[in-house]
């Protein structure tokens, strides 16, 4: 029996072996029958329709074999990414400008400035060059370019073949600006009213208001020379925008770039600055020239547009006690008694408390909400924050209603450095739509993995490689608050126009930063910023303007050797990196920080090192 049991059993295996065999030859004819039917449905018509597709001659139809494989070869195997672009202007290889233009500023040259009036020093606020008037080539750093000195090291120093101006030297030597010392600026710390240093300066104002507890933060300097009074700040943890025009002191702003301290070129005339209401927390003239008291106060309304509440306003200088300077200053007491009396005037009307006047110094302090003003002087405008091209108005901007006479208009800051990462008073309250508290905490935790992420594909931010980053579509401000325990500052710019406006959750976490639309040049100089972070800027702009020339804005204003960090659709960057490789830029795409899975890359690329000419050519 058991023999017949092994018998059995070993037939019932052999079926069963011919049944899978024939199961898998079913299905593999299966396979090839529809394959070959699939094949065919693709199949061109003709050979002829083959050669069409891949664009060759019709006559190609009777071609022999070898006219075949020819056709072949011109087969365009080129990636073909599906995305539109203004891209009217297309160079394989940018040339370099003339030297001329070598610290070219487009949107204050001096040249067209002159057309426009002269009243309310419109000439000297932004004038952009038309698309006409727009330049397609390289701005050229000086032939002797350096690399700029470290923080903090460049506080002191700059490299005179970088910025080969000695006006300033000598125009400024009784007050101690800025001295030449062989192949370098040296920068003292002096200033018009500060002849015993900037540090000491600061130090008579920390007598008088509180500096360095954490309650104030971020600072404006209107008329700020080579922004001393900003670079002494920095180490009382105070981050001032310090701002001054293009005008007969020459490359003010860029020496205070150049020395590695926040600035602008700017000036209060007939625009609102370009900050959001309730930004800074102290506000400083010293001896700027502003006419304070003229249009009815007009200018201390601006002032008061951008000052928080509580926050304070120092003034030094004309007419600051003027019963001892009014001999200097060649002016008439009668005159100086007068202008004096009438910024106490409009102090009042604007509801401020006069805080002390001591010396050269005099401050005044802000309200903490409008309980009590006057209500017939306020602006009547919806949006405080509006500010890009908007004009000045003879009006008090209003702050945030409360509900007890003692609460902050607005909401209470926590003190540095812990308001950085708190929710900011905008976001809690939901005063920008679309936004909120969630979505602030989310953005902080993405930023951890992201600057981890940076600091493997460039050189590290703890580096010293880079002092002067900008953030060029900011959103929350999570890069330069992640970055801020590093030895750099981040300028945050949000995009004129654009849906949402977050500039002032930006100040509310202590930091800085300005609107501007990418379709015109930025306010600074050539070769001010050591690292550019761009994130989906360009899904923003491929439609609003040409890209080339946004990225001819970015070569101008980094220097030589800088980095650029760009985040966005890999379509996208692909055509970022065909105009960039035109501008001596070497460039290379990378995964984003989650994997390569993520649709989102990277384009990280620098700025080769290369100088103009010696020789100068007047521009047309």
């Amino acid at each position: 029996m058991a023999r017949e049991y092994s018998g059995l059993q070993m037939h019932h295996q052999l079926e069963t072996k011919r049944k899978r065999l024939t199961w898998i030859l079913g299905v593999s004819a299966l396979c090839i029958l529809f394959y070959v039917l699939g094949a065919w449905q693709t199949t061109p018509s003709s050979q002829y329709d083959v050669y069409t597709r891949v664009g060759c001659d019709n006559n190609s139809a009777t071609s022999d074999s070898n006219d075949s494989i020819q056709s072949l070869a011109n087969l365009d195997f080129a990636s073909h990414h599906q995305v539109a672009l203004d891209s009217s202007k297309t160079i394989s290889q940018f040339p370099p400008c003339d030297m001329a233009y070598s610290e070219y500023t487009p949107c204050q040259d001096k040249v067209r400035g002159r057309k426009f009036d002269r009243d309310m020093m419109k000439y000297r606020e932004r004038h952009c060059p038309t698309k006409q008037e727009m330049l397609l080539c390289l701005i050229p750093a000086p032939p002797k370019y350096k690399t700029p000195f470290k923080w903090p090291q460049s506080r002191d120093y700059a490299w005179y073949d970088n910025i080969p101006h000695k006006e300033l030297s000598i125009e400024k030597a009784v007050q101690n600006w800025i001295q030449v010392e062989g192949d370098r600026f040296r920068f003292p710390g002096g200033g018009t009213m500060f002849p015993r240093g900037a540090d000491a300066y600061i130090d008579d104002i920390g007598e008088l208001i509180p500096l360095t507890d954490g309650n104030i933060r971020t600072a404006v300097d209107t008329g700020c020379g080579v922004a001393s009074f900003g670079a002494y700040l920095l180490k009382r943890n105070i981050l001032t925008m310090s701002f001054a025009p293009r005008d007969t002191h020459e490359a003010q702003v860029q020496f205070a770039l150049e020395r590695g301290v926040p600035a602008m070129i700017g000036i209060i005339g007939s625009m609102r600055l370009p900050y959001p209401a309730r930004a800074f927390d102290l506000a400083h003239c010293s001896r700027c020239l502003i006419p304070w008291q003229n249009n009815g106060g007009l200018y201390l309304m601006e002032v008061d547009r951008i000052l928080r509440a509580g926050g304070y306003w120092i003034l030094s200088g004309p007419p600051i006690n003027w019963k001892k300077y009014w001999r200097g200053w060649e002016r008439t007491k009668e005159d100086l008694k007068q202008e004096q009396d009438a910024i106490e005037n409009v102090a009042r009307r604007l509801c401020w408390k006069k805080v002390t006047e001591n010396n050269d110094l005099a401050i005044w302090q802000k309200p903490i909400n409008h309980v009590g003003c006057v209500k017939e002087v306020m602006c009547k405008s919806e949006d405080p924050d509006t500010a890009w091209y908007r004009s000045l108005e003879a009006c008090i901007t209003p702050v945030p209603q409360v509900v007890r006479s003692d609460e902050v208009a607005g909401g209470e800051l926590l003190k540095w450095p812990e308001r950085a990462f708190a929710v900011p008073p905008r976001l809690s309250r939901g005063s920008v739509p679309g936004l909120g508290v969630d979505r602030f905490i989310e953005d902080n935790e993405q930023w951890k993995d992201k600057i981890a992420h940076y600091n493997r594909i460039i050189a590290p931010l703890r580096s010293g490689r880079y002092r002067n980053i900008m953030d060029m579509n900011a959103y929350l401000g999570g890069f330069a608050a992640a970055v801020a325990k590093y030895p750099v500052w981040v300028m945050n710019v949000i995009p004129a126009h654009i849906d949402y406006d977050t500039l002032g959750v930006i100040y509310e976490r202590g930091l800085i930063g300005t609107y501007q639309d990418w379709c015109e040049a930025f306010s600074t100089y050539p070769r001010t910023y050591d690292l550019i972070h761009a994130s989906g800027l360009f899904t923003l702009y491929q439609h609003r303007c040409d890209i080339t020339y946004i990225l001819l804005e970015m070569d101008r204003i980094l220097r030589p050797e800088g980095s650029v960090i760009f985040r966005d659709t890999v379509e996208l960057l692909v055509k970022i990196k065909s105009i960039t490789d035109g501008m001596r830029w070497k460039s290379h795409i990378v995964d984003h920080e989650s994997g390569p899975f993520n649709p989102e890359k990277i384009l990280v690329a620098v700025k080769t090192y290369w100088t103009g000419e010696a020789t100068k050519k007047k521009p047309k």
